[in-house]
């Protein structure tokens, strides 16, 4: 699986870090960054979980 988030809309609410700390982080500089870019299988309900509460959909996953 590969996350990718679309930076250009991305609102860093900090929604995804909340769900899935191992692979979202939103910094003290107010920017998500994206720890994991191709995380394990055993953290993908996570992931789904985060990509469906960003209020920007700004995350894909894919595989």
């Amino acid at each position: 699986m590969k996350v990718s988030v679309d930076f250009d809309v991305c609102a860093s609410t900090g929604a995804c870090m909340q769900v899935c700390p191992e692979v979202f982080e939103v910094r003290s500089d107010g920017y998500l960054y994206i720890l994991q870019e191709n995380p394990p299988e055993s953290l993908r309900d996570k992931v789904m979980q985060a990509q469906d509460l960003c209020p920007t959909a700004a995350i894909t996953v894919e595989g």
